[in-house]
């Protein structure tokens, strides 16, 4: 299989980190994708020219991480990362919305200012994406999800919107959210694969 992603996106780091969890990444190929580049056959394999894709032997593609990451989990037996359990899942597909949204809103931040030229800017704009990821923080911040029990996709979505803070943001949240910083702590000791794919840049 070929995961085509870059080197920092937070949601190929999520395919990653559940490839990894689940003892297959061995079995991925990881090949870089240039999303701005026209002439990249990306845009070819996922018409939203977005990443991570995963490209299957028999040349069929799965998109966006949210279904490779369940594709992946399906394939082995014995672990999974998307509970079946109905509370238990609808808990953790919530959770990975919440993680996911967070990088959106951030992405569209870092966007704003590496797009645009300045004087173009939209603070309005930028001020409402920074206010869904302070909402999302204060919220996890009363209600981190436990890690004394099974991980799900959700709690590896949640350390990777963190991740995404500090590599984009310089880690600023951290002064302000010391509980989550703990909790990311304790998450990385658990899953040494948060730190294996972790983007230098």
């Amino acid at each position: 299989m070929i995961l085509r992603t870059s080197a920092p996106s937070p949601f190929g780091r999520k395919v990653k980190i559940v490839a990894k969890m689940l003892g297959i990444y061995d079995q991925l190929t990881v090949e870089l994708a240039d999303t701005n580049n026209p002439a990249d056959t990306l845009r070819e394999q996922n018409p939203l020219g977005k990443i991570p894709i995963l490209i299957l032997e028999d040349d069929r593609k799965i998109f966006d991480s949210r279904v490779i990451c369940e594709y992946l989990d399906a394939q082995v037996d014995g672990v999974s990362l998307h509970p079946t359990a109905s509370d238990a899942r609808w808990e953790a597909l919530t959770l990975q919305a919440l993680g996911d949204g967070i990088v959106d809103a951030s992405i569209l931040q870092v966007y704003e200012k590496r797009m645009r030229p300045e004087e173009k800017q939209h603070a309005d704009w930028q001020n409402y994406q920074a206010d869904k990821v302070k909402r999302s923080l204060d919220q996890l911040k009363e209600n981190a999800p436990s890690l004394e029990e099974d991980l799900t996709i959700g709690h590896v979505a949640i350390a990777c919107a963190l991740g995404y803070l500090d590599l984009r943001f310089e880690g600023t949240w951290r002064a302000t959210y010391p509980t989550l910083v703990s909790w990311l702590d304790a998450f990385r000791a658990r899953v040494p694969a948060f730190d294996a794919t972790k983007f230098e840049g």
